[in-house]
């Protein structure tokens, strides 16, 4: 089987987007598929590019009308998917569909081109508030358009347990690992007495990562206990100025500390220094009660301790884990400190829990068997 992976957006190193992907076209090339990816670059000088493989089949140029061509010109890589001989697409939704988006779905079908699209959250209208304007117009197209896929596409990947979404067949899939690219930690013991957190994301309000702030703030007026708070990540504009505004208020600035993106040796040396991780505590925020997020993954591979306030089933009952409550109530920083005072599992003790079931090797072979049989 042939396929192709259609990403709206550039790659990037530090992105836990780009590592996703990634991860999933070697997991596809490891279950036998033939896949290349196709995505958007920016060169130096602002062109935005949408790529093949290595080449350039499509120089959208750098001026103002170049940053909404590339959400609505598909001609030329309607063109290369037909050239290709490819038996489908793969195609990471930016919740973006709109009619031209449709035209090159239905062309293709009617070509023998089977057309599968990767939901990355469900429900996610609630995300996509705050947007700029240049989204909003494209998330506004969506509402409009996303019932058309029921006669556009063939199946919708949803990390849910949804039988339809839009009208359409699921096929139900954990996000997953892939456990060759991420190293489990290696705790560095010190005797400073300090305790540290680690939270990884791109900031979003969902991550909830303000109740944990104001744990730490409730924590102070009753302790001297030393507890630091490492974000990791970048994110979105309004939601880091809260965040970095709620530290000041709290005045925790020599406890919270933000490193903006790493990745390689510099992320390994800040998980190696951790305790326990900050997964998402704030999903209903958004609307969503359960949720397979790639971070409970990522912390689980890493082999750390974490908390989290979504429904997750492939986590409910493991022994690392702590549940918050789904509000928007502080996060009780004592309690964490007492389950791991007396938490005795190994980084990759942790790790193996997983290992065999949420590779993504697994979870991708569910969809080309899937693909298969439509």
């Amino acid at each position: 089987m042939k396929g192709v992976f259609i990403h709206f957006f550039d790659l990037a190193e530090h992105s836990g987007i780009s590592k996703k992907i990634s991860y999933q076209v070697n997991a596809f090339k490891n279950c036998g598929v033939d896949i290349d990816l196709s995505y958007i670059a920016i060169d130096e000088n602002g062109n935005h590019s949408r790529l093949w493989g290595d080449t350039i089949i499509k120089n959208y140029g750098n001026n103002i009308i170049s940053k909404f061509a590339k959400w609505l010109s598909f001609k030329e890589l309607t063109n290369a998917i037909l050239a290709n001989n490819v038996d489908f697409i793969y195609v990471r939704s930016f919740y973006n569909t709109n009619p031209f988006l449709l035209k090159m779905f239905r062309s293709l079908r009617k070509q023998g081109v089977k057309v599968v699209m990767e939901f990355p959250t469900y429900p996610y209208d609630r995300e996509t508030k705050g947007a700029s304007l240049k989204y909003r117009v494209i998330f506004l197209a969506d509402k409009i358009f996303r019932n058309f896929l029921k006669t556009s596409i063939d199946r919708v990947v949803t990390f849910t347990d949804l039988t339809e979404i839009f009208g359409v067949k699921t096929i139900n899939i954990s996000n997953a690992i892939d456990f060759t690219q991420v190293k489990v930690r290696n705790p560095i013991e010190k005797n400073s007495g300090r305790f540290n957190l680690i939270g990884v994301a791109e900031v979003h309000y969902w991550h909830g990562f303000d109740r944990v702030i104001k744990g730490m703030a409730n924590l102070m007026s009753i302790s001297n206990t030393d507890v630091h708070f490492h974000i990791v990540g970048d994110g979105f504009p309004l939601d880091m100025h809260n965040l970095k505004s709620l530290v000041n208020e709290c005045n925790l600035n020599h406890r919270v500390h933000f490193y903006g993106n790493l990745y390689g040796a510099k992320l390994d040396d800040v998980f190696n220094s951790a305790h326990f991780a900050i997964a998402s505590l704030a999903r209903h925020r958004t609307g969503i009660t359960n949720i397979k997020t790639l971070k409970n993954r990522e912390y689980a591979a890493r082999g750390i301790p974490f908390i989290y306030s979504e429904i997750d089933q492939d986590f409910e009952q493991m022994p690392y884990i702590l549940k918050a409550s789904p509000d928007d109530s502080p996060i009780d920083i004592q309690t964490i400190l007492d389950f791991t005072k007396d938490f005795s599992m190994t980084p990759l003790e942790i790790r193996k829990t997983i290992e065999s079931t949420l590779s993504w090797d697994i979870q991708m072979k569910k969809v080309v068997d899937q693909i298969g049989m439509i």
